[in-house]
């Protein structure tokens, strides 16, 4: 049975936020069309952060959603680091890379007291986390200023965890869903399973509303989801094709390609099990690896493969964030998708 439950929209869709695809023209054009827009914050710096933030605000007077991350950020271990690196050698070979040379990029940074002061300045009216939830003086202060709180859940237990620490809604993401898994209270791949076994399981558990995320890619998706107790839907891979999306040209192509229908969870981008269209060095290395450094820090040594392979038109060794169905991207503008996406629920 759906909760009542409101987000501020006059449709019950939320636009997944996708790090590296998008920024605040796409939450914008969702916002605008009914829908719940989404910022992906954690791979901003502070100035980027605010940029953005001052852009979705003359974009649209609409409730949007800021998202972030709740990792611990790993200590460096520089012998995991060489573990990775000696992996990587013979694509650096390849490529007449000098490993010596590779310098740790930005990453992805959690939630803090410097971004809750930031993004406090804007009020936004829902902030999303990832990995869990911050800490309960963050998260405190978040609610102060009348923001709802989402967050991820992979399992039930994870769902039960969010509602005795303060989340007011629920994400139930399933096995299908594109970019990171959210789990966060194991890493045991196992207990991962489909949105539609787990949407009803946490709808039961909870006395929360629970938001359906992975694989739901049009309107009867959206419409089963709801019928199985969803009170909202979220959507991301759908979205990637859009012309207010930043998705690289590598990325679209591969989206509308038959390499979009094999999907795997790899952990070789970031450190951290994701979800992306299988490329040459997963094929090549095995989707998950243990020799990877922990989350973020393995991106550092894959990055300048990347930059080498799509200078050359490869995607190689990009991360090709992608959900199981890939069958609902539209070169279509994102208000437009946002309104066939529920064009099969009842009027509100």
């Amino acid at each position: 049975m759906q909760l009542p439950f409101s987000l501020g929209t006059t449709l019950p869709i939320i636009q997944a936020p996708m790090a590296g695809v998008q920024g605040s023209a796409l939450a914008a054009a969702v916002c605008n069309a009914g829908g719940l827009g989404s910022l992906p914050c954690a791979m901003l710096s502070p100035q980027q952060l605010r940029d953005e933030l001052t852009q979705l605000r003359q974009l649209t007077d609409m409730p949007f959603n800021v998202n972030f991350f709740c990792h611990t950020p790993p200590a460096p271990d520089a012998a995991r680091e060489t573990r990775w690196r000696s992996a990587l050698a013979p694509y650096y070979a390849e490529y007449g890379i000098d490993p010596s040379s590779i310098a740790a990029g930005p990453g992805r940074n959690p939630f803090n007291e410097e971004t809750a002061a930031l993004v406090e300045a804007f009020r936004p009216a829902v902030v999303s986390f990832h990995f869990g939830l911050p800490h309960t003086d963050l998260l405190q202060r978040v609610k102060a200023w009348g923001a709802k709180v989402l967050s991820s859940a992979t399992t039930v237990e994870e769902a039960l965890w969010l509602q005795e620490h303060g989340a007011d809604a629920i994400i139930a993401q399933g096995l299908e869903a594109g970019g990171h898994r959210g789990m966060f209270l194991s890493d045991n791949i196992t207990t991962q399973v489909g949105t539609f076994a787990l949407l009803p399981q946490i709808v039961q558990a909870v006395n929360l509303p629970v938001i359906a995320a992975g694989g739901i890619a049009d309107a009867r998706g959206v419409a089963a989801a709801m019928v199985l107790g969803a009170s909202a839907v979220q959507v991301g891979t759908a979205y990637m094709l859009c012309p207010e999306a930043t998705t690289s040209a590598l990325h679209r192509a591969a989206l509308q390609s038959p390499a979009a229908r094999h999907t795997a969870l790899t952990n070789l981008f970031t450190g951290r099990p994701a979800r992306g269209i299988v490329n040459r060095v997963i094929r090549e290395l095995g989707p998950l690896s243990a020799a990877t450094p922990q989350f973020p820090l393995a991106t550092t040594a894959m990055a300048p493969l990347r930059a080498k392979a799509e200078a050359a038109g490869r995607s190689d060794f990009s991360p090709l964030w992608s959900g199981q169905n890939a069958s609902g991207c539209k070169s279509i503008p994102a208000a437009e998708l946002t309104h066939q996406l529920a064009a099969l629920l009842p009027h509100r």
